[in-house]
This record gives structure tokens, C-alpha cells and sequence, in this order.
């Protein structure tokens, strides 16, 4: 079993700042991509961003040059750096992990998803 346990949510006022945390634990074996999703009340979960093994990241328009996805593989954790925050900012934040394991004689990928956090910007 593999989980993800995100951390760093919470309340803050427009154009602070907030550092999210997603550490991956269990019987893994290697972790391909790792990446940042948000849902909003009423809305569809959507991409925030993503970034694959050799560090490579891909964000949604809507939050270049303010966030900033990183990791460090060693500790199977994403990392997702929010800066000047918005309102529209506002939603469940989760963390998503395309995960390597090996389990009855072979090795099998799967996505795992963490359980979120929220992050609300006040105005």
C-alpha cells in the first residue's frame, strides 16, 4: 500500500504566501511523475502542476510565475511553493503520484491521489 499525506493548508489573506507539502510512504519502488491538483466548490478538479522525475514541470496558466513545483526524491515528497495568492486561488488542494512498485513477482504502476488540503484566500 502506498500512501500520500499532504500538509501546509490554511487561511490567507490575498497576496501571501503558503508552501505546500505531499510525502509519498509505503512499498514503492520508484515514483514517475508527482503533481499538484485543485477543486474549487461547484468546479472541476484541475491541473495546477506537474513535475516528472528528472524535474521537468508543466503549470496551468493561471498560476505562472507565482507557484512553484519542486521535490525531493529522496524523501518521496512534492513540494508546491504559492505565492502572491488570489481568491480564485481557493479550493482542495491534492497531490497526486504516479508510483512503481513491486508486488506478486512483478512490478505494477499505479496513481495514487492524497486525501487534500485546503487553502482558502481571503480578500
Amino acid at each position: 500500500q502506498v500512501q500520500l499525506v499532504e500538509s501546509g493548508g490554511g487561511l490567507v489573506q490575498a497576496g501571501g504566501s503558503l508552501r505546500l507539502s505531499c510525502a509519498a510512504s509505503g512499498s514503492i519502488f520508484s515514483i514517475n511523475a508527482m503533481g499538484w491538483y485543485r477543486q474549487a466548490p461547484g468546479k472541476q478538479r484541475e491541473l495546477v502542476a506537474t513535475i516528472t522525475s528528472g524535474g521537468s514541470t508543466n503549470y496551468v496558466d493561471s498560476v505562472k510565475g507565482r507557484f512553484t513545483i519542486s521535490r525531493d526524491n529522496a524523501k518521496n515528497t512534492v513540494y508546491l511553493q504559492m505565492n502572491s495568492l488570489k481568491p480564485e486561488d481557493t479550493a482542495n488542494y491534492y497531490c497526486n503520484a504516479d508510483v512503481l512498485y513491486y508486488y506478486g513477482s512483478a512490478y505494477r504502476a499505479r496513481s495514487y491521489w492524497g486525501q487534500g488540503t485546503q487553502v482558502t484566500v481571503s480578500s
